[in-house]
């Protein structure tokens, strides 16, 4: 078995409803991504996925938070943008894309800063 991971960052504002403390207030965030697909057998090339692949699909999410209010983003108009929350929507919009008879998402970790994150693997 392989876990290959890809790192990545966007920068976004959000703020926290109802939350008790600074973080109700709008702020920002550059915040840290490793998606991880975990292989369960090699192709003809000897790769679990081609590191391109992954690279790709994690682009269009960054594309997506990237440079944005995340309290206005269709995803996060219910629900609040934390870390947790983000690393879901991240996760359940690559799924798709990144699984396939030999591989499938393993893994999302998203960061707010180099020493607090979040790990999601899926439902």
């Amino acid at each position: 078995m392989f876990d290959i991971f890809t790192k990545t960052h966007f920068s976004a504002g959000h703020h926290l409803r109802d939350y008790p403390g600074d973080c109700e207030n709008p702020h920002g965030h550059n915040w840290s991504v490793e998606v991880t697909v975990r292989a369960f057998e090699l192709d003809k090339l000897g790769m679990g996925i081609d590191f391109r692949t992954i690279k790709n699909s994690v682009k269009k999410m960054m594309d997506d938070l990237d440079h944005r209010n995340l309290n206005e983003h269709p995803a996060f108009l219910d629900k609040n943008p934390s870390s947790e929350n983000i690393s879901v929507y991240i996760f359940d919009s690559l799924k798709d894309a990144l699984s396939s008879d030999r591989y499938k998402l393993y893994s999302v970790t998203v960061g707010e800063t180099p020493n607090s994150g979040v790990t999601y693997y899926g439902s």
